[in-house]
């Protein structure tokens, strides 16, 4: 799949926690209803941080690079 820019709201917790609450794909609002999974990776000097996260129609992974301040879907399973 190829890696497409997205809008998502979060909320910020304590310390750095971040938790996606929903986000925007094929102009439709995908409202978060389990953050299933968190990692963190390096792509060249960047950290990202990948949620594995589920709506009611299927597993999407969304990437937030913290260099470019950018969010993308990386991933979907069961759409």
């Amino acid at each position: 799949m190829t890696k497409n820019p997205i809008r998502v709201a979060v909320i910020f917790g304590p310390g750095l926690s971040i938790k996606p609450v929903w986000f925007d794909w094929q102009n439709r609002k995908h409202c978060i209803l389990e953050t299933t999974y968190i990692w963190t990776d390096l792509k060249g000097s960047a950290k990202r941080l990948h949620f594995s996260v589920r709506d009611e129609g299927g597993l999407y992974e969304l990437t937030y690079n913290t260099v470019e301040q950018s969010w993308e879907l990386s991933r979907i399973e069961g759409y």
